[in-house]
């Protein structure tokens, strides 16, 4: 006689059973309208300039900017999220190209805003790295050290400059010390109070920047220690949050995302605003430097580490496949 009772009465295999089963209970779903796509543009090129540890990224031209922006649009994407990067002898202790009305993050938001319009939102990079010559986020006093308080005059000058070349958002992050108060009073002082902050709340100081540093140029000798958070603490990163809120941010983010899905849930868990993450460029490099070895399904690898991201408590996902995935998605 068969004994039936030592079989399990519950089989949670019959929802994995086919597509249509696993489809219909996912619990979490990527849209395109969750992807913002970050695009770099380099004063005095030609051709797009292709970024030998990001394949398949590039330096934009300024039209081949408006034609990613465009691309973007049509595969319903929400976001781009623009860095510049200037000519080399145009840098200086200052960062003077990024609140020159004429350097080429505002000529670039300019170009965009024509292009696109409303139909993508427009965010703009605030931060002085890309321009400065030493490679800092922020003015160095007499000893080398980053002035947090030279810096905000800094960022409020770009603020402005940004707004008025037609940013929708702009994201401060070079993590000084009351930035996101200091950029929402120099909007507000201007009569731009529709523009958004994305505060950049979280943002370690991480190893897998790498790549980045090629893709904007970067002239940084040493790091960025003293001012980015280190990623041993959680605690740190809850109170930048509580201080971001309070001084005004619309929006939220968790730079890098991967590394850190416990801190992006921690921060999702404990605010009521939309919460991004930033899917940077080593993570970037390491599944494309892995496909192309034939270790991983490249296509599988993105989606997983996507849907990770956003299962984790983003609302928004900062990641150079945007317009490929939301292209995959739409179909």
């Amino acid at each position: 006689m068969t004994t039936y009772g030592s079989f399990p009465g519950t089989r949670p295999r019959r929802l994995r059973t086919t597509p249509a089963m696993r489809r219909m209970v996912a619990e979490t779903r990527l849209h395109p309208a969750d992807l913002i796509l970050p695009a770099f543009v380099r004063e005095g090129v030609s051709e797009p300039v292709p970024i030998a540890t990001m394949p398949g990224v590039v330096q934009h031209t300024r039209d081949s900017l408006k034609k990613a922006a465009a691309d973007a649009v049509a595969a319903g994407v929400s976001g781009i999220m623009l860095f510049g990067v200037p000519e080399e002898s145009k840098k200086d202790a200052l960062g003077t190209p990024g609140t020159d009305p004429d350097g080429i993050l505002q000529v670039a938001l300019r170009d965009v805003r024509a292009e696109v319009g409303d139909d993508l939102l427009v965010m703009s990079d605030l931060c002085l790295d890309e321009t400065t010559d030493h490679g800092h986020c922020g003015v160095l006093d007499e000893q080398g050290r980053v002035d947090n308080d030279a810096t905000l005059e800094r960022y409020a000058e770009m603020a402005q400059v940004q707004a008025d070349a037609g940013a929708h958002v702009v994201g401060p992050s070079g993590m000084m010390d009351g930035q996101i108060g200091v950029v929402r009073d120099a909007l507000d002082q201007i009569g731009r109070e529709d523009v958004a902050v994305l505060a950049y709340t979280v943002k370690y100081a991480s190893a897998f920047y790498g790549p980045f540093r090629e893709a904007v140029a970067s002239s940084l000798q040493g790091d960025r220690k003293t001012y980015q958070q280190d990623p041993a603490n959680v605690r740190e990163s809850m109170r930048e949050l509580a201080l971001d809120l309070e001084e005004g941010a619309d929006m939220v983010m968790v730079k890098p995302a991967g590394p850190y899905l416990d801190i992006l849930a921690r921060v999702a868990d404990a605010v009521d605003v939309p919460v991004a993450a930033y899917q940077i460029s080593g993570e970037y490099a390491m599944i494309e430097a892995a496909a192309e070895k034939g270790w991983i399904d490249r296509d599988r690898a993105i989606l997983e580490t996507l849907t990770g991201i956003k299962r984790a408590g983003a609302r928004n996902v900062l990641t150079y496949w945007a317009t490929e995935v939301a292209q995959k998605l739409g179909r």
